[in-house]
């Protein structure tokens, strides 16, 4: 008990969240069928199914490995001090993918108790909001090798690593966008949100390897 009063606050509110997921589990149990939804397609319906054990703990213990991942990252990084910079902006994210994970848990369990509808209609808008604040965080990262946009060239030049996160940080918040369209375009969900991701990503790369050029 003395080890929870020892963390930060946001390291608090994702143990709980991920205590809640476990309490859920166990308390319907019973209630839950001997198979429950764990996969969709990129149309939005189930197309896998795991046994009600994992149905109902697979997500709470996988909330849980994120949590201590989360925790000692900023612990090991070799440049922890720059974490500390940046660290509210972590430490929102840190909530927000549990959040996300817990809400997923819980849309599994009402589609396994029957009641079903197009996954795309939460998906889509949940990985729009992780986006950006993404785009939040990796604007405001500083230099480190756990978070952000780390290529050989950021992490090689601190005004490479500062102009690539800037414009990471816009390209990001901008995509949450474009992701949104995928609720309008259900069919095309998937794709409207790959095409962006991966050009973006592969820009990014590029970016900071011209600019580490120019440096030099």
């Amino acid at each position: 008990m003395s080890i929870f009063f020892t963390m930060r606050n946001a390291e608090k509110i994702t143990l709980i969240i991920v205590i809640i997921s476990f309490i859920l589990g166990v308390a319907l149990y019973q209630s839950m069928p001997d198979l429950m939804a764990s996969h969709w397609n990129i149309h939005g319906q189930v197309d896998d199914y795991l046994p009600k054990f994992w149905g109902l703990f697979l997500m709470p213990f996988i909330s849980a490995v994120m949590l201590v991942l989360f925790i000692f990252i900023p612990k090991i990084d070799p440049l922890k001090h720059n974490i500390n910079k940046f660290r509210k902006y972590f430490d929102g994210f840190m909530i927000l993918i549990i959040l996300f994970l817990l809400s997923l848990y819980i849309v599994t369990i009402l589609w396994s108790s029957g009641i079903t509808f197009n996954m795309i209609y939460f998906i889509v808008p949940a990985i729009a909001i992780i986006f950006y604040y993404t785009g939040v965080l990796i604007e405001n990262a500083k230099r480190n090798w756990f978070i952000g946009i780390r290529t050989p060239w950021t992490l090689s030049s601190e005004r490479v690593w500062n102009k690539t996160h800037k414009l990471g940080g816009k390209l990001f918040k901008i995509l949450s966008a474009i992701i949104l369209i995928g609720v309008l375009l259900t069919d095309y969900a998937f794709l409207i949100m790959l095409i962006p991701i991966l050009g973006i990503t592969i820009y990014l790369i590029a970016y900071s390897y011209v600019e580490y050029s120019r440096k030099k």
